[in-house]
């Protein structure tokens, strides 16, 4: 049996980009995550010790994503080390980080990049 816990959809406002105005301005971020971990005794004891925490996943990801940095590539991957090196029993992190408005000049929803690996790839 494979389980997950997942955060869907987090809306954050940061400073990553390329151009000089986006760390000055700014602009909407998404992240979604999907960890894959093994719930079966969370779902016994109805305790979160036997689970992972969504909220503790939550204040991980803030926290990375104060972190001005030119590429979304560079904060995915610090978001991906970083709940792996924090929550030992997520085996496996699907993550799609999206700026909202991209200053491209195009109409879209978003752009962004997706990662997903296990923990042996680290």
């Amino acid at each position: 049996m494979k389980s997950y816990v997942f955060l869907d959809g987090i809306r954050f406002y940061a400073y990553h980009g390329v151009g000089a105005q986006e760390e000055l301005v700014g602009n909407e971020f998404t992240v979604s995550l999907r960890l894959q971990v093994d719930i079966r005794q969370a779902a016994e004891t109805d305790r979160v010790e036997d689970t992972v925490s969504y909220a503790d996943v939550y204040e991980a990801v803030k926290a990375e994503m104060k972190i001005p940095s030119e590429l979304l590539e560079h904060v995915a991957g610090r978001i991906v080390k970083r709940v792996l090196h924090d929550f030992p029993t997520v085996e496996a992190v699907s993550l799609k980080l999206a700026k909202r408005n991209p200053p491209m000049g195009a109409d879209l929803e978003g752009a962004g990049v997706e990662i997903c690996c296990e923990r042996a790839d680290f």
